[in-house]
């Protein structure tokens, strides 16, 4: 899968540099829709880097646009994701600012992290858990090859459950 705009779009691992601005987007009414629940703790979390997690900030022409962390949801910490088979993914993804939407970034940005995830040739499957009703982001991911695997409930949220399988 070659990302249409990757030269102008690179990920690259994100850092305390960067808490001011990923605080900032939090604070954005559409990045909120997108996870409303979620306390990511910045100061602290910028701070680690657990094997089993990468959090990326994606930048345009070398301006960040957007946010990506990829997990391996078997070795999360937290269970997150509960029971899950080895050898998956899973991303979140959000563009920081609303100008930035619906430009192809998004789309570009997911492209580069399922590339990024499928170079471990273990790797058969990505995950990801849009709010149910979030009905642009389901069209999104379907756009993308992912496929309905069912509908959760993550911290009282009611999400659905999507999967990108590995093509062999």
């Amino acid at each position: 899968m070659q990302a249409k705009n990757s030269a102008e779009i690179q990920l690259r691992p994100a850092t305390l540099n960067d808490l001011e601005l990923l605080k900032y987007w939090d604070t954005k009414q559409h990045v909120i829709d997108c996870d409303p629940d979620t306390e990511w703790n910045w100061e602290i979390e910028l701070g680690r880097n657990p094997e089993w997690r990468e959090q990326l900030v994606a930048e345009l022409n070398g301006q960040p646009i957007g946010f990506v962390q990829i997990i391996d949801p078997f070795l999360e910490e937290t269970q997150y994701w509960g029971a899950v088979a080895q050898n998956k993914r899973a991303i979140d993804i959000w563009i920081g600012e609303e100008h930035n939407i619906n430009k192809g970034y998004g789309t570009t940005i997911m492209e580069l992290a399922i590339q990024r995830c499928f170079q471990n040739q273990a790797i058969d499957g990505i995950l990801i858990d849009p709010l149910k009703s979030n009905s642009k982001a389901h069209r999104f991911y379907k756009r993308l090859g992912f496929e309905f695997v069912e509908e959760r409930v993550f911290d009282n949220t009611a999400c659905y459950i999507y999967e990108l399988k590995r093509k062999r």
